[in-house]
């Protein structure tokens, strides 16, 4: 048994001479405590050096992807025939066994096999001593690392993160120091704030002008426009502002040096963030701009890491605190972060700012994960997915109703037409309608009675006829309610003659069973009778009050 040992000089084979000792696995280890028992053990057979630094770097990078280099092919073919080849790599085992038909073995046994072999290294290869060992692993590490990683100064991230940090600060000290201009000047000529609003310019124009008397004998054609120019001079002829000395205006103009300084660095800073980003991540840059894919990088921490998130993290990347409060307090999470301020969302209506960040961030994650791990460097996917992405929002800004055929998504939705409401508002544009009591003057109210009709009426129309209207009514329910009870007075008396006669009870009784049906028929007569005879007394005296009212009227006409 043979087995195969990889070093930093090249590949050795070792001969196992007591295999028995492999199925102890327990006690292996003991026999590689000291360099005369691991001699026991396993010796040297054969060592395949390497040629030079590359050979060693081109044969420890194959062996990383578990494929044999062509001179470890030769070196095995020519030193096992017909041996059994234990390996630390199973892949590499089985790759041997494909392409050299040798027999591999990998086990516990194997590894425990290996690291007595590198603990006694040194002492089992002539040759071969420690501290030339330690500079070989270290050289070759590092240039396996170089290799591995495809190392590139013009591929770190490192530098748009301290970019977009810097331009950041560099534009809250110019709005701080502008400021500061605008205050200072202002004590001496107050109204070039309102009639220069830029800060930079504000800052050449103060600097050019000092003393505001300078303002007429000056051309500030190079740095304002000639309509803003001509108000300056007259507002300068003018000015309200207090006097200040020579010494006062050479440490604003300082000041303005200042600001004139910052904001040409921050241009020269943009520019040199604008070109990281073109080389670095030119599919991000394309999607989302350079200001906001190096504002997800540096949040992100890397290009890698940020390659690593979902699209829906992506999407509210920088909304952290407003997520965890939503999710606290459960409320509606957040749609977006940083990626608000891509020109794509700015261009999105504000009921599809949410469809469009959704999307952009899905595409936004597949331009970082091609930037970061792709071999490419052009910014086609970047493009392709922006002419998508306008696209989409061309549609959803010129959706028409009904435009989804055979869902319910697309109907037109109905809705109530009310012209006193405006369209998406809860409240009404003209306060909501009371009840009018006068109105009951006017509008006559239809009731089944009606008796309780006419009364009514005569009460509204007019109090002096009311009165009398009202005793005849309950005149008339007196005399029906007398002669009930003189109807019952009688029923009474005639009930106990009947008792006297006991033979008679049953006979008066039938009777009494037949005549109801007859006496009912008659009293509803009767009630009709007087029913009509109530309604024509009624409309009787509407009449009449109706008549009287325009006497009435007349009267008043002819005193007046």
């Amino acid at each position: 048994m043979l087995v195969l040992f990889e070093t930093p000089a090249g590949f050795a084979l070792f001969k196992v001479l007591d295999e028995g000792k492999l199925s102890h696995v327990e006690d292996l280890w003991k026999d590689f405590a000291s360099s005369d028992s691991a001699r026991k053990v396993v010796e040297l057979k054969a060592f395949n050096k390497f040629e030079n630094t590359s050979d060693a770097l081109s044969a420890a990078t194959l062996l990383i992807d578990s494929k044999p280099s062509k001179g470890l092919r030769k070196f095995l073919q020519k030193h096992c025939d017909g041996e059994t080849l234990a390996v630390a790599d199973s892949k590499l085992g089985n790759a041997i066994k494909e392409k050299l038909k040798i027999d591999c073995l990998h086990n516990s046994a194997v590894m425990e096999l290996m690291r007595g072999l590198r603990n006694q290294l040194t002492a089992l290869m002539t040759g071969l001593a420690e501290q030339d060992l330690g500079p070989m692993s270290l050289g070759l590490s590092h240039s396996l690392s170089r290799y591995k990683l495809k190392f590139s100064p013009e591929k770190v991230d490192t530098m748009i993160i301290q970019a977009i940090g810097l331009l950041d600060d560099l534009d809250k000290e110019l709005n701080t120091y502008a400021m500061r201009v605008r205050e200072w000047y202002g004590w001496h000529f107050p109204e070039l704030t309102k009639i220069v609003t830029d800060n930079i310019q504000y800052a050449k124009a103060v600097k050019l002008m000092g003393n505001r008397t300078n303002a007429a004998h000056l051309d500030f054609s190079e740095i304002l426009a000639d309509d803003v120019e001509a108000e300056l001079k007259e507002a300068a002829v003018i000015s309200m502002g207090t006097e200040v000395s020579d010494i006062d205006l050479l440490n604003i103009r300082e000041l303005c040096d200042q600001v004139l300084a910052l904001s040409e660095y921050r241009g020269q800073l943009y520019d040199y963030l604008k070109s990281r980003m073109n080389t670095i991540a030119p599919n991000l840059t394309a999607l989302v701009g350079e200001l906001v894919g190096a504002r997800l990088i540096a949040h992100g921490g890397s290009l890698l890491n940020l390659a690593k998130q979902p699209g829906s993290t992506i999407q509210i990347l920088g909304a952290e605190k407003a997520l965890f409060r939503a999710l606290k307090t459960k409320h509606s999470t957040p749609k977006y972060g940083l990626i608000y301020h891509a020109s794509l969302i700015g261009q999105a209506a504000p009921k599809n700012k949410g469809k469009i960040s959704r999307s952009l961030a899905a595409k936004t994650a597949l331009a970082i994960r091609y930037d970061a791990l792709g071999d490419g460097e052009d910014n086609s996917i970047g493009l392709e997915s922006r002419a998508k992405l306008q696209a989409r929002l061309n549609i959803l800004e010129n959706k028409e109703l009904g435009s989804s055929a055979g869902t319910t998504k697309g109907k037109p939705k109905i809705e109530v037409y009310e012209k006193d409401r405006k369209k998406g508002a809860g409240a009404l544009i003209t306060p909501a309608k009371t009840y009018n009591p006068a109105a009951d003057l006017v509008l006559p109210e239809a009731t089944p009675k009606k008796s309780e009709v006419a009364s009514k009426k005569r009460k509204h129309q007019d109090a002096d006829t009311a009165p009398t209207a009202a005793e005849e009514a309950t005149e008339e329910q007196d005399n029906e309610k007398s002669k009930k009870k003189k109807k019952k007075s009688k029923d009474t008396e005639e009930a106990p003659a009947v008792d006297a006669d006991g033979g008679e009870k049953k006979k008066k009784k039938n009777k009494d069973a037949e005549e109801p049906p007859v006496d009912t028929e008659g009293e509803r007569k009767k009630k009709k009778k007087k029913k009509k005879s109530d309604e024509q007394d009624t409309l009787m005296e509407t009449d009449e009050s109706s008549k009287k009212d325009k006497k009435k009227k007349k009267k008043k006409h002819a005193e007046e």
